[in-house]
């Protein structure tokens, strides 16, 4: 829950200051500049199902109350359609190269040790001590939580940034038809979902992550 309402906070921040540094100022005015969790948790997206998730072992769906955006007031729409939607995207693939790097510096410490898991690598304490255990497991978690969410918001499906990032890369002629489907975006999430195309894309595009992360060990 720690490292989920951080990187949310971080993701929706990152919407927020970008949207003003394109001339919208409607965020930051809601306070939505902001690390502070309260300003972007949704009570039902950020915790009871991620507590569901916790408590049954269900996949694991948050989210955090959305960005709002005045596109009227952006300077060179096009491109603060694409900025302001990758923005929380490339916070989290920071967070995890931030988080990657520590688990590498721990382990050149001598302190962990990098084995081959689920997720293409594992940090394991060499020692009994509490504290690189908890360290060990907060960063992995903070690692593989980020490229998760950094990969499933690319994905281009209403309301995921995705579709805003493609959106604003194709002609405007194909605007009529991204209005066309932000009307089913949800269906096709929940149809994702429960088929297990999400479940494959994170298979496929984790270990990828992990290796590129840890390339050379």
């Amino acid at each position: 829950m720690v490292a989920l309402i951080f990187s949310l906070s971080v993701h929706e921040s990152a919407h927020a200051w970008t949207s003003n540094y394109f001339g919208d100022d409607l965020a930051r005015l809601q306070g939505r500049i902001s690390l502070n969790p309260i300003a972007h948790v949704d009570p039902i997206g950020t915790l009871l199902f991620p507590a569901m998730a916790f408590f049954t072992g269900a996949p694991l769906i948050g989210w955090a109350k959305p960005t709002p955006v005045n596109p009227f007031r952006w300077r060179n729409k096009r491109v603060a359609n694409f900025w302001v939607s990758i923005a929380g995207v490339i916070c989290n693939f920071a967070i995890a190269i931030v988080a990657a790097i520590i688990i590498r510096v721990l382990a050149l410490a001598k302190l962990l040790v990098l084995v081959p898991a689920r997720y293409g690598i594992a940090a394991i304490p060499v020692n009994d001590s509490l504290i690189v255990e908890g360290a060990a497991q907060l960063l992995t978690i903070f690692l593989v939580l980020n490229v998760a969410l950094g990969v499933f918001n690319l994905i281009p499906i209403p309301p995921l940034d995705g579709s805003k990032v493609l959106q604003s890369i194709l002609p405007e002629s194909f605007e009529p038809s991204f209005e066309a489907l932000e009307r089913f975006g949800f269906i096709l999430l929940i149809l994702a979902m429960f088929t297990g195309v999400f479940g494959m894309i994170f298979r496929v595009v984790l270990p990828i992550a992990m290796k590129i992360l840890f390339v050379g060990v």
